[in-house]
């Protein structure tokens, strides 16, 4: 319990320092009001419009009145669209989280079998082509990886659409494309277009990680306890494998999420990613500033997740944690 209170703590820091810094860079991204009321707008319109949205007063209270508000669940009103900021984020959170979700499905239930099965079968012609592939997969830009697809799926076969999220269950506020044929065939292209990369770097990992561990002590020792192939491979080493590639998934799917922007707008996904955009080209500071506090809020959570799967993984993360507090 005190590792988890200590992690929370952490976390509040986090959101604090990431919104302090949202704030000092955003003030300089552009001035709102100009694209609010025009350029015919005189100036006394412009200083009204100032003084109503609050950018007059100094920044530290405008940052305090920014966490205080964001402590209630309020990010204030967008510039752009004129409602709250908050409204804006649930709408398209769902769609960003479905895309990360599904791509890192894939990365990780691919990458990490593929992994391990290169790493114990090095000699073999299928996985030198596996290793080249994920070396490609690596290179290749997201953005052009999209437009391949979409090349090729869309416009030569007809197989999937190109663009949209398709058709969309809504559980009030949730909305989900997994529940209808369309909706699945609209995730397809772009999931498998953010899941390629993370995919070759998930399995170059685990493949580097389970050479590693084989030629570790303790594996030679189970080899000369006369243990079977298959127990040490997937007993022994696959667990201490895990760890550091579970650090690595962790990270990506934060990566993937606050970073979709590209595979968005390719695909035209209406997620989080096409808002931010938008977001910056009018200087909306309120709905960017929540962006980075949302982003900030996920990593922090999923370290969290990840520190508590160590425990689960490797029970000896916890003894050593506990070893250390003592001394």
């Amino acid at each position: 319990m005190g590792f988890v209170l200590g992690r929370l703590g952490q976390t509040v820091l986090v959101l604090l320092v990431a919104a302090f810094v949202s704030f000092s860079l955003f003030r300089y991204v552009g001035d709102p009001v100009n694209n609010m009321v025009g350029q015919t707008a005189s100036l006394a319109d412009r200083e009204a419009m100032r003084a109503a949205l609050g950018l007059d007063d100094p920044f530290v209270i405008q940052f305090f009145r920014f966490v205080g508000h964001a402590l209630q669940g309020d990010f204030g009103i967008s510039y752009r669209y004129g409602q709250p900021v908050s409204a804006l984020i649930a709408e398209r959170f769902p769609a960003t989280l479905e895309l990360a979700l599904i791509s890192m499905l894939i990365a990780t239930g691919l990458g990490v079998p593929l992994g391990v099965w290169t790493a114990l079968h090095r000699g073999h012609w299928l996985s030198q082509l596996l290793l080249a592939a994920s070396l490609i997969g690596v290179a290749l830009p997201t953005f052009l990886i999209g437009i391949a697809l979409i090349l090729t799926f869309s416009v030569w076969l007809g197989w999937l659409p190109s663009f949209g999220r398709g058709q969309v269950v809504s559980f009030g506020w949730w909305s989900t494309g997994l529940l209808s044929w369309s909706g699945i065939r609209a995730l397809v292209l772009p999931s498998v277009t953010l899941g390629v990369f993370q995919l070759a770097l998930i399995m170059r990992l685990a493949r580097a990680e389970m050479l590693e561990v084989m030629r570790a002590d303790f594996i030679r020792f189970a080899r000369a306890r006369g243990l079977r192939p298959r127990a040490i491979e997937y007993r022994h080493a696959l667990r201490n494998t895990l760890v550091p590639v579970v650090t690595m998934i962790g990270l990506q799917f934060g990566n993937v999420f606050a970073f979709s922007i590209i595979v968005e707008t390719v695909f035209q996904w209406p997620g989080l990613g096409l808002l931010v955009i938008q977001a910056i080209q009018f200087a909306d500071v309120p709905l960017l500033a929540a962006y980075l506090v949302l982003i900030a809020l996920c990593f922090a959570l999923i370290n969290l997740a990840v520190d508590l799967l160590y425990v689960a993984i490797d029970p000896r993360v916890k003894a050593a944690g506990l070893v250390g507090r003592a001394a």
